[in-house]
């Protein structure tokens, strides 16, 4: 995703780089979604056979399904009607949840739900992508030789052990050549599927969909069976909307339109015509269309298109997590940029490792893409319908249009989307449960944080000081002044910091430029520097300054002082400045013999089943989150990065005033 940055470097004419642009979303944006025909119609026509043929109108509705899958889904949904619901030219359910919540009201807590609800569903696809992707390349090994067979899983594993490895190095390098790359993929898929239709045109009368309504009418359980399969065609489509940014409308709708979408429903209707002519093919429809000289290239090609594929996934993951992190979803991480040019161009160590961990053990236990395609579809399909129901939203309270209009807009889609929900739940037992716990541990951290800062905001705010009180008591009686510039940082610009009331009280000073200052981030993606800072002088010592970051943007407040600096005549050497933070040390409000009490009196039924709940649950002023929960809260609180690096502070101006709290 942030490779495509390179590929939106502007050139000299606006027509060379919108086809630069096209080029680049070709090998960043589809990536994922063109490496389904390795092992989505395998998948759904194994099904159908069930080890004992197939008949022609099996074959015809199935394609059927797959071609109004992609036609409905992708082509309707996503590249006509969601590209449009863009947030100042941004996309994703991160995207699509900060510009609902500006006019939500009564639902803005229904819509910061789903926005939680979408990026751990994003992640339980993004961990699954790199594991079936590259498996399913690899196992083409197994044609050549089939004592290459025991060499596939460690062969993947290598793979992917690499892959994850050079994140570090950015991708700013190599993605000039994704593009390339994977446009020789999609000519691959079309050209073999073109050799295979050519031989059997009647295979084109797949785009009726009568075919499709009659297979679900007359294969009753089998038929939800088979879309759950076929549902596979779809992976990455979330990566059209979170990509939007990276190239724009136009190119992404022009580049799937104009050639990916003809050049992977050529290679389906291929792959029917191969298993309708050779029953025994379904064992490996992909590759088993190629001749046999082509085989080892195929192979060769297949795993870098994969292994593109799965880049796009990680980077997107890497961004999502940026996103998140600015919303105040999860903790500060370290974000490493990998581009001097290209501040989208990111790496994040830690999503890295777990994303890796993951990963490999998906390879490890499922073993073949074969089994691991029953757990994936889910989180897709789930993501789909978060944004699905996110746009339904913003048509009707940000475009302002009634709600009968939004609905006949967004419900066809949601009613397609919820029939393939039910098909993916029938692999719940087959492993589609590995996504949903995946997504359901995502979604607990972002909970536990959100619920956890929330609590120590309103704590700590009980025991602050207004910032007027404060000025007023100081002009009473004035501490010692001292030459030099001070910063403190504050989560609330109305409150005296933390770090401003301990330098009073135990160093009885006050420097002779002070800046409170509070980072806010906003639901634009993107602010101008013009409208960045909000500067109130409210003495001759002191300024109350907010700077003001787009969710899509690294906070870099050494940076944009500067920039206030000239901007605003601020009399402050950035040089020699201090900058004062309020370190909290975290510790759990529960005493050990009351949480065992509490625990045991529970465990008992001393309580009823509401109380029950109640402890289980709520937060409480007296106890804060429940026992369970401050564990887990503790614990991604001392991950953090430090403000020091988050914002960029330089380590040798920082004073750091501690103070310790319970959750």
């Amino acid at each position: 995703m942030t490779a495509g940055q390179t590929a939106a470097n502007p050139p000299a004419s606006p027509a060379s780089s919108f086809w630069i642009l096209t080029l680049g979303c070709i090998g960043v944006v589809y990536g994922d979604i063109g490496t389904s025909p390795l092992y989505a119609f395998r998948e759904a026509v194994k099904h159908v056979s069930g080890g004992s043929g197939i008949e022609r109108h099996e074959v015809y509705g199935l394609l059927s399904i797959i071609l109004w899958t992609l036609i409905i889904s992708v082509t309707l949904k996503y590249v006509l009607f969601l590209l449009r619901v863009d947030n100042r030219g941004e996309g994703g359910s991160l995207s699509l949840m900060a510009l609902a919540r500006r006019a939500a009201g009564n639902w803005s807590g229904m819509v910061f739900f789903l926005g939680i609800l979408g990026a751990s569903l994003f992640y339980g696809e993004a961990a699954i992508t790199p594991a079936i992707s590259v498996l399913s390349a690899v196992e083409g090994l197994e044609l050549v030789a089939p004592q290459f067979d025991s060499w596939v899983l460690p062969l993947t594993l290598a793979i992917l052990l690499v892959l994850f490895h050079v994140q570090k190095i950015g991708t700013g390098k190599v993605s000039a050549f994704f593009g390339p790359i994977t446009v020789l993929w999609f000519l691959t898929l079309g050209g073999l599927g073109f050799s295979w239709v050519i031989r059997d045109p009647a295979i084109l009368a797949s785009f009726n969909p009568y075919y499709a309504v009659s297979f679900l009418l007359h294969h009753g359980h089998m038929a939800l069976i088979v879309m759950g399969a076929a549902f596979l065609v779809v992976t990455g489509t979330e990566a059209l909307y979170v990509d939007l940014g990276h190239f724009g409308r136009k190119p992404i709708q022009t580049a799937w339109l104009g050639f990916v979408f003809p050049c992977l429903a050529l290679n389906y209707l291929g792959q029917g015509v191969l298993v309708l002519q050779n029953p025994a093919a379904i064992e490996n429809t992909f590759y088993l269309m190629a001749p046999e000289w082509m085989l080892v290239p195929l192979i060769l090609l297949a795993t870098m298109a994969t292994i593109i594929a799965s880049q796009a996934v990680i980077t997107g993951a890497f961004s999502m997590a940026q996103q998140a992190i600015q919303f105040g979803l999860l903790p500060r991480m370290e974000i490493r940029h990998t581009s001097a040019g290209h501040e989208g161009q990111i790496y994040m160590p830690k999503v890295n490792r777990m994303l890796l961990v993951v990963v490999l053990l998906l390879c490890v236990i499922f073993k073949s893409s074969g089994s691991l395609a029953a757990a994936y579809g889910f989180a897709v399909n789930g993501t789909m319908i978060v944004t699905t129901v996110l746009a339904f939203i913003v048509v009707w309270r940000v475009w302002r249009k009634s709600a009968a209009f939004a609905a006949m807009i967004t419900f066809p889609f949601l009613i397609v989307e919820s029939i393939f929900l039910w098909s993916n739940f029938l692999k719940i037992f087959d492993g589609g449960f590995v996504p949903l716990l995946l997504a359901s541990l995502i979604a607990l951290l972002m909970t536990t944080w959100v619920r956890g800062t929330r609590y120590l905001y309103r704590q700590a705010h009980r025991r602050t000081v207004a910032l007027t009180d404060l000025l007023e008591a100081l002009d009473r009686d004035p501490p010692l002044q001292i030459e030099g510039s001070a910063i403190f940082l504050t989560s609330d610009p109305q409150v005296a910091p933390v770090a401003l009331m301990q330098n009073l009280k135990h160093n009885k000073v006050l420097h002779a430029h002070n800046i409170i200052l509070t980072v806010v981030t906003t639901h634009t993606p993107k602010i101008a520097d013009e409208q960045r800072f909000i500067v109130e002088r409210l003495s001759s010592s002191m300024t109350r300054m907010i700077i003001i970051f787009g969710y899509m943007e690294t906070p870099n407040v050494p940076r944009a002082l500067n920039i206030a600096r000239r901007a605003h005549g601020l009399d402050i050497n950035m040089q020699e400045a201090s900058y004062f933070l309020g370190r909290r040390s975290i510790i759990s409000s529960w005493a050990h013999t009351g949480a065992n009490d509490l625990a045991a009196a529970w465990l008992k039924g001393a309580t009823p089943g509401r109380k029950k709940f109640s402890m289980f649950w709520q937060v409480t002023p007296q106890r804060g989150l429940p026992e369970w929960q401050d564990h887990i809260y503790i614990a991604l609180a001392r991950s953090a990065v430090t403000a020091t690096d988050f914002f960029r502070i330089p380590r040798g101006q920082v004073v750091e005033m501690g103070t310790q709290m319970a959750v």
